[in-house]
């Protein structure tokens, strides 16, 4: 992996080279600043040359860009307080209202266990790094953590919550944390649910009731309705934004992705870009419209990246969309509804790697696009400015976890390891860094490296690039020697305790 920095303007720009997501990164004198956040850029295993990108997303979706867009935690706490209204009209207990959101808690990549009610926090192999139920932390010798291991591929029991959403991820945790505790509604009688005379709450329906709160609220756009209401108070207006579009433009040609519908985009678009072009009060606004070649509402990712959905075209003046499929080719001014990514790619004249997708959903975003059409992609990360932040402070932590690591066979030294471990996970919040548990990758971690080309707090970091620059990450070895030191470590204790008739060896 290699980490992207902007040099000062009198230098030449340069490539910092990492071997592994764990290694600290440290800023330098020559690192190129804005007030007190560095501009930086992720390249992945591979070698990006933005220039040869004909066309290049922007995505405005009703979840998040990034973290320029939406005001944290303002939004979330909307979200929960909403979400909580709900699960009360569909018969939760009114106590459940007194709940506020916290912030410190939820994260993005956890992974739900709808059979025992657990919220898991894994490796990229399924291993359990942090386990949950409610507010209290699990340890390996607890009932309800019947194993230290996932089988990822059993979707029908485990959920990933990739979403953006972390308000959904709190209110399982309250939701939780208040039926365990409660002896007035529920009595916590079974391992997997919630028994209180002849009812019976399963985690997985629990579940499944805060998923369908969730799915409410954005289909009776009752959320949206919230949100346009007052648009000052929960979103942000960065005046970055039009001018990254206007550099965009002039190299590749930009188009818009975005699930929500057209009013709703319109209404958040011109705020967004309410910037008067200059000084003079005379001179017209330049429309959102004109930033881009191609605006796609109504996506319905990410079943836009598969069949998708009939292309329809929409009357601006309205917002409600024309009769018919559209069939023609692609015109200027005009924003279509629906259909799908290869329809984009036909409406463009481009396919595969011609294209650099920019999304926020590992899932939804990343994945379908890389998968489907092979197009080129770049995931915005928000979190990503807090893991950098906590990296930089504490690198004399992240320094004693890397000399312990070569101990893990030692018991004593293990009991060292988890304690330096919990102190840098509560750095980031109460569940942990989104990218790692220790020196240890998590899950999420894992399908950056794997599906995200590039990879950012935030899509205005490309300001900082030029359009010709080459994104090239250096070739990374399967094993690196601290690895082998460790093998070798547990190798030489394997072979001395043989000797003296040791077994059942547990490292």
């Amino acid at each position: 992996m290699a980490t992207l920095t902007e040099n000062n303007l009198e230098l030449n720009r340069t490539l910092v080279l990492y071997k592994t997501l764990f290694l600290v990164h440290t800023p330098t004198k020559k690192q190129f600043r804005v007030g007190n956040r560095q501009k930086s850029l992720q390249a992945q295993h591979r070698t990006l040359h933005i220039q040869q990108s004909k066309s290049m997303t922007n995505i405005i979706k009703q979840h998040v860009l990034n973290n320029q867009l939406y005001k944290s935690p303002d939004y979330e706490e909307l979200c929960f307080e909403l979400l909580l209204d709900r699960l009360v009209s569909i018969g939760y207990p009114h106590e459940i209202l007194e709940y506020k959101y916290d912030p410190s808690f939820p994260t993005r990549g956890l992974v739900f266990d709808t059979l025992y009610g657990n919220l898991l926090k894994v490796d990229a192999h399924g291993n359990i790094l942090v386990c949950t139920h409610g507010f209290r932390f699990l340890k390996g010798d607890s009932g309800l953590l019947s194993n230290k291991f996932i089988q990822r591929d059993n979707t029908d029991r485990f959920y990933i919550l990739n979403t953006l959403f972390t308000s959904q991820v709190g209110l399982i945790h309250h939701s939780n944390d208040f039926l365990t505790k409660s002896f007035f509604f529920f009595l916590p009688s079974h391992s997997k649910g919630f028994k209180h005379g002849d009812l019976f709450m399963s985690f997985c329906s629990m579940f499944q009731d805060v998923r369908d709160a969730m799915n409410y609220l954005h289909d009776s756009n009752i959320l949206k309705e919230k949100t346009a209401e007052d648009l000052n108070r929960y979103l942000i207006k960065d005046p970055r934004l039009p001018l990254l579009l206007s550099r965009m433009k002039e190299v590749a040609k930009v188009f818009l992705a975005t699930n929500s519908d057209y009013s709703y985009t319109n209404a958040i678009m011109n705020f967004l870009f309410d910037h008067p072009d200059s000084s003079n009060a005379d001179v017209p606004k330049t429309s959102w419209m004109s930033y881009f070649d191609l605006i796609v509402v109504d996506a319905r990712k990410p079943l836009f990246f598969g069949e998708g959905t009939v292309l329809r075209q929409v009357d601006t003046y309205t917002g409600k969309l024309r009769i018919g499929m559209y069939t023609g080719g692609l015109e200027h001014g005009t924003v279509y509804s629906g259909g799908s990514s290869d329809i984009i790619c036909d409406l463009l004249g481009m396919k595969g790697k011609d294209i650099l997708y920019v999304g926020d959903h590992i899932f939804g975003d990343i994945l379908k696009s890389k998968k489907r059409q092979g197009w080129k992609t770049c995931l915005i990360v928000p979190e990503l400015a807090k893991e950098l932040q906590v990296w930089a402070e504490k690198s004399s932590v992240f320094e004693e976890l890397k000399n312990l690591d070569i101990y893990l066979a030692e018991l004593y030294k293990y009991v060292m390891t988890y304690k330096v471990t919990h102190e840098m996970d509560m750095c980031y919040g109460k569940m942990g860094s989104l990218l790692r548990c220790g020196s240890r990758q998590t899950l999420f971690a894992s399908q950056i490296m794997r599906y995200a080309d590039l990879y950012a707090a935030s899509c205005l970091n490309l300001l900082y690039y030029p359009f010709s620059y080459l994104f090239r990450a250096p070739p990374v070895l399967v094993s690196s020697f601290h690895s082998f030191m460790i093998l070798q470590h547990m190798l030489y204790v394997f072979l001395n305790r043989r000797q003296l008739g040791a077994s059942n060896i547990l490292y």
